[in-house]
């Protein structure tokens, strides 16, 4: 049994016996309840998942396996040339809970090349579709044509015992993350460099090689995407990406309509999206003021005009985080160490310095601070990536990392077909009723 795959057994057994004492012992404990507001508010804040790889705390930010994103970025393995942390390392240590070694990174990146086999069909699919197909419809639906190798699927039709759920979901999430980074340039090089396809570069890791098959191989940019693919990998298990793949997942669909589904859901404008509609927004400041060196006074204006048109302010606030997401803080810091002059990155820092202390005046915001796409469509385009239509893709090939190393766990631990107990307006007028009848 390979490396990675009998760490993750160990740990599994282990966990798995711990999981079997809490309930055991402890299952009868309340840890929440619901409210109305919670029921009609999206169960928003609502304890009621495990999800192993990540957790939100809404005053630290994201944390892996306990690792913050500094902490991250000092510990993790870097690229021989570079500084930034590789995804691969993040991997790793969200699947087993451990910092991996030089050594250990170094043999993922090798799997995952082995593991590379993008499917002729599967590009055959994508070319037919229409030229103005969204992006994201192209990464969903290109997900969903490789399912036709799918290990789970196989061996469940084959009476599959459930003891063996993980392994074939282990292997299933392996080869769809070693051939995301090809499907996703794949799909840039159809709408954006007339169809003409990048081959891969075997030396290259797995974040600079999507760089490079996108047709860019400033060291620059890899650094950036071993960055942005590390920060953007997973953020607990309630956000609408990772919840959607958790529930699909449950219900004994394999990885690849597991991950579609998420990638659907990542689609969401109030979700994955959000990072095109900052940059979006920030050219159209631009374009309104006449200027890409705009005042503060200026910048300050253009804020009120759009929060009296009745628009949000896109890229500020975040549904947990009671400050700056950290992974803003980390694509800040990545601009001031790599990049100089950038009248668009300034403009980011000065929305950063003007938003926070409008938004708080108007007294209805619980987070002015800005979160992880307040930032990362700004570098990109310093890096020569303008269609902003398809930051999202890359955000979903991150973003499998964390919710596909989540799955393996859920199918290790087997974890139960998510079926929470919805109700009517209908029943809660008569709960409320009956509670107004009830003595004080």
């Amino acid at each position: 049994m390979e490396r990675l795959k009998s760490l993750f057994q160990q740990k599994a057994i282990i966990l798995g016996n711990e999981i079997k004492e809490i309930l055991r012992d402890h299952g009868d404990k309340i840890i929440d309840e619901s409210t109305i507001g919670k029921i009609y508010g999206g169960m928003r804040g609502l304890k009621s998942m495990i999800y192993e790889t990540s957790a939100l705390d809404p005053s630290e930010g994201i944390r892996f396996r306990g690792f913050s994103i500094p902490e991250l970025e000092e510990k993790l393995p870097s690229a021989k040339d570079g500084n930034e942390p590789l995804p691969e390392g993040l991997f790793w240590l969200m699947l087993t809970g451990e910092l991996p070694t030089e050594d250990d990174v170094a043999w993922l990146t090798e799997e995952w090349r082995k593991r590379a086999n993008f499917p002729q069909y599967v590009k055959d699919v994508l070319d037919t579709l229409p030229l103005e197909t969204h992006p994201m419809t192209m990464l969903s639906i290109g997900i969903l044509a490789m399912r036709n190798n799918s290990i789970f699927d196989k061996k469940y039709s084959e009476g599959m015992n459930k003891s063996e759920y993980w392994d074939a979901t282990y292997e299933d999430s392996m080869n769809l993350i070693a051939n995301l980074p090809y499907l996703g340039a794949y799909i840039y090089n159809i709408k954006y460099n007339n169809g003409k396809q990048i081959s891969s570069d075997p030396e290259l890791d797995w974040g600079a090689n999507y760089a490079h098959m996108m047709g860019n191989d400033d060291e620059g940019f890899k650094e950036l995407m071993r960055l942005y693919l590390t920060i953007h990998a997973d953020h607990e298990g309630g956000n609408a990406s990772a919840h959607t793949t958790h529930l699909v997942n449950s219900t004994l669909s394999d990885a690849y309509f597991s991950l579609s589904a998420g990638i659907n859901a990542l689609a969401g404008p109030l979700h994955g999206l959000a990072n095109q509609e900052v940059i979006k927004w920030v050219f159209e400041m631009i374009d309104d003021i006449g200027t890409d060196k705009p005042t503060d006074e200026q910048i300050i204006q253009y804020i009120h005009k759009t929060i009296e048109a009745g628009r949000v302010i896109p890229g500020y606030g975040h549904a947990v985080l009671r400050i700056p997401d950290p992974r803003f803080t980390a694509q800040q810091k990545f601009a001031e160490r790599n990049i100089e002059n950038s009248n668009l990155i300034n403009i980011i820092w000065k929305l950063f310095e003007h938003i926070p202390p409008i938004l708080t005046g108007l007294g209805k915001v619980k987070n002015p601070f800005p979160n992880v796409d307040a930032h990362s469509g700004a570098l990109l385009v310093h890096y020569g990536f303008k269609e902003y239509d398809y930051y999202t893709v890359m955000f979903g090939v991150s973003r499998a990392l964390g919710v596909l190393a989540a799955s393996v766990w859920s199918r290790a631990l087997n974890f139960p077909l998510e079926r929470p107990k919805s109700l009517t307006t209908d029943w809660i007028k008569n709960f409320v009723k009956v509670f107004k009848q009830e003595p004080a």
